[in-house]
């Protein structure tokens, strides 16, 4: 049997008081190291909905990209890295669709971001063990705005993020334990 100790990324380090917390888990009974390399595997492509939504919402982004290559590339950029750990991390006004997100020259520029009329964005994903075989797959979500025009525009969105959002879970988290979970 091998033993798996993870620590889970401390999100409040990235974003510590959210306007908006989206949080899904999903039991897998497949190891960690399987599920996290299945949940890296997972293209938007692969997905129903939620693929279409985020090519949607970031023009120019082709379905063949896994959401691990998204979360690591413009207009994201990769915060905090484990064996079975990913936070990433976006900002800019997440409400337009002219692909309004301020390229970040690293972690400090991403916490110091606070620019009015804006938003910041963490997307963290990680696998934990559970049980003596199995694992769970995280996501959360971590949404702030900055000024009123930052809060209005959030404010447009939040009934797409409310309505959407299950799909994080019934999507691309499905995909990633069917496929871990394949003989």
């Amino acid at each position: 049997m091998i033993l798996y100790v993870v620590t889970p990324p401390d999100l409040d380090a990235w974003l510590p008081s959210p306007s908006v917390r989206i949080a899904h888990r999903r039991p897998s009974a497949a190891p960690p190291d399987r599920l996290w390399a299945a949940a890296a595997s997972v293209r938007l492509g692969d997905t129903r909905l939620l693929g279409r939504l985020i090519r949607w919402r970031i023009p120019g982004t082709p379905a063949t990209i896994s959401f691990d290559e998204l979360f690591r590339s413009q207009p994201f950029l990769a915060l905090e890295e484990g064996e079975t750990a990913l936070v990433s991390g976006l900002v800019g006004r997440i409400w337009t669709l002219r692909r309004d997100y301020p390229e970040l020259a690293g972690d400090e520029d991403y916490l110091r971001w606070s620019e009015s009329g804006t938003a910041k964005v963490m997307f963290a994903n990680w696998v934990e063990p559970e049980r003596a075989d199995g694992s769970v797959l995280h996501s959360e979500t971590r949404v702030t705005a900055f000024g009123a025009q930052g809060r209005i525009g959030l404010a447009s969105v939040r009934p797409m993020i409310r309505g959407f959002q299950q799909l994080i879970w019934s999507d691309a988290m499905a995909v990633a334990v069917r496929t871990a979970e394949r003989p």
